[in-house]
């Protein structure tokens, strides 16, 4: 892997290996870009077969939630963690997580952390033994703990953003939703859409879920079978590249219109987005879509966390979804590219205006 030309493509700012013989710690921190403010983004704790799917996870990750922050409006840039596990390393957790606080502490305020897939309230309360630059612990006085609700309250709005593009009305009432994921995220999405009237097919490959989704009063579809009836929007809540070549077939003879969904990176590769504008679907982009997890985790950084702040900010996901199809219908593009549009011009705003010296600059973690 040639490093800085990696880095280089898309401009990110510094990419850090963290090693600790100790605890058996391997970690690498991806900071994407700080025009915005510092960088935020969670510690993915994960067995990979090889250390260049590492690097290539934390600035995946990284350059994303620079996207999501700047769409979102939020004071943030873009950065991100992984640790590799290693199944065999018999370290306390506590000692692992520890000596990863330390190394944040030493990046002095340009990255902040906080919970990703393979870490929960838990480690981030190790960390936070080590280092102020830690969002969702329960040890830090004004912290906003489960982001969860707030992601699916942004994407249940969001949806709604899009039903209006797409049905003219952004009433879910009648509507058939299928949600393919319901765990934390997508459970909470089932639960709004139903009450609105809804009617929700779930899919999950668990049974865990699958069963709360029924109680809750969903139908149970198979994950094979899900586009074989015909529905309204389909919610992808699971697993990324959900939309590619042969889930888009599928897609057109189930009828949906709509796809607005919780899951990261739901396009198999970029084609797919412009072929969802060629066959007339209203996409509403993922990282705009599920951002409330992070928005609620930003507003810890404002004054300690006010929920009825926070959801305020979420609500406007909405929003931002309605000005990403403004974008797309002003410049002819996808929605997928407009998203990014949307992004980027909200970051050249604000990097021209670094032109002005200042001798004290402010971070969000110290206002």
């Amino acid at each position: 892997m040639e490093i800085f030309k990696s880095i280089g493509e898309y401009d990110y700012e510094q990419l850090v290996f963290m090693q600790d013989e100790e605890t058996g710690l391997k970690a690498i921190t991806c900071i994407h870009d700080t025009t915005l403010g510092p960088s935020l983004g969670g510690t993915r704790y994960w067995t990979y077969e090889k250390e260049e799917d590492a690097i290539e996870d934390a600035m995946r990750l990284a350059r994303g939630m620079t996207y999501k922050a700047a769409a979102s409006g939020l004071p943030l840039g873009g950065g991100k963690t992984v640790i590799i596990k290693d199944p065999a390393n018999q370290v306390s957790q506590e000692a692992l997580f520890r000596a990863f606080g330390r190394f944040v502490e030493g990046l002095n305020g340009r990255y902040i952390t906080a919970a990703d897939v393979g870490t929960t309230t838990v480690e981030m309360d190790y960390i936070y033994q080590e280092t102020n630059y830690v969002a969702g612990t329960g040890l830090k006085p004004g912290t906003s703990g489960n982001p969860s609700p707030s992601t699916a309250h942004g994407v249940y709005v969001g949806m709604k953003a899009a039903a209006k593009k797409a049905f003219g009305t952004d009433s879910l009432e009648g509507k058939t939703i299928i949600i393919e994921g319901v765990g934390k995220v997508g459970y909470l999405l089932a639960e709004a859409a139903l009450e609105e009237g809804a009617k929700v097919c779930a899919t999950d490959i668990f049974n865990g879920p699958i069963e709360r989704a029924r109680d809750l009063g969903c139908d149970i579809v198979d994950a094979d079978e899900m586009f074989e009836m015909q529905a309204d929007i389909y919610a992808p809540c699971a697993l990324g590249a959900s939309i590619n070549d042969d889930s888009l077939e599928k897609i057109k003879k189930a009828g949906i219109k709509v796809i607005a969904g919780a899951a990261n990176n739901q396009l198999a590769e970029p084609r797919h987005g412009d072929k969802l504008e060629e066959m007339g679907l209203v996409y509403a982009p993922d990282y705009i879509l599920n951002a409330g997890g992070l928005i609620q985790v930003a507003d810890e950084f404002n004054g300690g966390y006010n929920a009825a702040r926070a959801r305020m900010s979420v609500d406007r996901i909405y929003d931002q979804i309605e000005k990403v199809f403004k974008i797309a219908e002003r410049d002819g593009i996808p929605t997928y590219k407009a998203a990014d549009a949307l992004a980027e011009e909200r970051i050249k705003a604000i990097r021209n205006t670094r032109s002005i010296f200042t001798q004290n600059g402010k971070s969000i973690i110290n206002r």
